[in-house]
């Protein structure tokens, strides 16, 4: 382990939560600023999405490359300049004048954003000790709980008040103090230096992109064309199978996807959060375009679902070791996929405040969910596979953000374009009953666990 003196001790949980707080908070703020931004970039607030899912699908593309990058250089090295590059990305986006230009300093801001956290979780952990480690982890990483609470909520103000602009403006003077402190009480360590595998990094990288792209083209341009995205990132992936298959330091291991738990909890988090992930930027959507709410109203609709979640904290290991993972994650995704299809049934004329029971029960559901495939992914896992079972677990979490984000506009879109009459709220209404569905069939993902699946982590009675 990597000492470090008391004062680095004392403030680098405290950077660590600016850095979560910052990556959480523009993960959200954008949701209820979109229609005001694509009128002002001369858009349809339907093709907005790009620029929430350029910054979701960057994260998932470079998480793996951080702590490589910490090993061989030094934590303090890579994350300062990571901070000072998302503080440029925040910059440039307030300065975007196209959709095309907003988009690509989102890949310059999130390029950033996906090296600060990793980083300073890794710099927290080798300056720490282990019996130390739980305190200190769920000091820093509180702030993610508060981003989706806060971020909705923010965005739609500053969107009334003042301008979008100031959406990406607001992380200034935080990234000037993260950097003071950073360069007084960072601390610089370094690990085992490893070589990247560079190959397989690229053909999963390839994957993830092409089918982000095809499921994002979708309705927008010719079939041939997105379905030729699908169809190469099918090829790089399978490619990157065969190439894993016979590499003992692949990137992603295969070994990890004998481990069944692991197995069937990858496929089931990636199939159910599809669905999930697309109702952050549909419901804002919803509420301003289809029952002309104003932005800060559409931010504070959001705020039950995150507000949902994290009272739910407090419950979810009763629920789980009352009931056990497999009961819990074949009834809740089901009541998922119901809860999303709901939102098809209220007419325009709906008192807009009727939303909030709904919006939270779907944070209390989301908040089960998660926790519930979070723990039963990574339950079997042995030491040494940990680690990379981990980090690929966190990858499939940003990709299915990106794919949901995707998929959700998509049949939007094509709803849209299918409708005779080209009526949006109908066509809102048909992409929360397909995605519901979607959604609660992937509950048969997780009818292949055990019962006695996960008993090792419930507590006994």
């Amino acid at each position: 382990m990597n000492t470090a003196t008391t004062k680095q001790q004392k403030y680098l949980p405290w950077i660590m939560a600016a850095a979560v707080f910052m990556q959480m908070l523009d993960a959200t703020i954008l949701n209820t600023a979109l229609p005001a931004m694509a009128q002002d970039l001369g858009v349809s607030p339907l093709n907005m999405q790009m620029a929430i899912i350029a910054y979701a699908l960057t994260l998932a593309l470079l998480m793996p490359l951080g702590g490589s990058l910490a090993d061989r250089f030094g934590t303090k090295r890579i994350f300062m300049p990571a901070v000072i590059l998302f503080g440029i990305g925040s910059i440039l986006c307030a300065s975007a004048t196209s959709l095309n230009q907003l988009i690509f300093y989102r890949i310059i801001q999130a390029t950033g954003g996906a090296l600060m956290t990793p980083i300073a979780r890794l710099a927290l952990i080798r300056s720490f000790e282990k019996s130390q480690w739980l305190s200190v982890l769920t000091f820093a990483v509180t702030p993610a709980l508060l981003g989706p609470l806060i971020g909705p909520i923010l965005g739609g103000y500053l969107t009334v008040l003042a301008s979008w602009h100031w959406i990406f403006l607001i992380n200034i003077p935080i990234v000037v103090i993260g950097l003071w402190f950073s360069y007084r009480y960072f601390p610089n360590c370094y690990g085992e230096q490893k070589s990247i595998d560079w190959i397989g990094y690229v053909l999963f990288a390839l994957f993830a992109f092409l089918i982000t792209l095809g499921l994002d083209l979708i309705g927008r341009i010719s079939q041939v064309f997105y379905l030729s995205c699908l169809l190469l990132g099918i090829i790089f992936l399978l490619f990157y199978f065969l190439y894993a298959r016979k590499k003992d330091n692949a990137i992603f291991p295969i070994s990890l996807f004998s481990v069944r738990t692991f197995r069937i909890g990858f496929m089931g988090n990636l199939c159910s959060r599809i669905g999930i992930s697309s109702m952050p930027i549909l419901l804002p959507l919803l509420f301003q375009v289809a029952f002309d709410v104003s932005p800060d109203i559409a931010g504070w609709l959001l705020a039950p679902i995150a507000a949902a979640s994290m009272l739910t904290k407090f419950v979810i290991s009763k629920i789980i070791n009352y009931f056990g993972y497999r009961t819990v994650l074949i009834s809740n995704t089901i009541l998922i996929g119901l809860c999303i299809a709901s939102f098809a049934l209220p007419p325009t004329n709906t008192l807009i405040i009727l939303f909030v029971p709904m919006l939270f029960l779907m944070g209390l559901l989301n908040s089960v969910q998660f926790s519930s495939m979070n723990t039963i992914i990574l339950a079997d896992l042995k030491p040494e596979q940990s680690s990379s079972g981990n980090t690929l677990h966190a990858i499939n979490q940003q990709l299915s953000i990106s794919f949901g984000l995707a998929a959700g506009m998509s049949l939007l879109r094509l709803a849209q374009d299918f409708l005779p009459d080209n009526n949006t709220h109908n066509a809102f209404r048909i992409t929360f009953i397909i995605l519901g569905l979607t959604t609660a069939i992937s509950s048969l993902i997780f009818s292949k666990l055990r019962k006695t699946d996960g008993v090792h982590l419930i507590k006994k009675k």
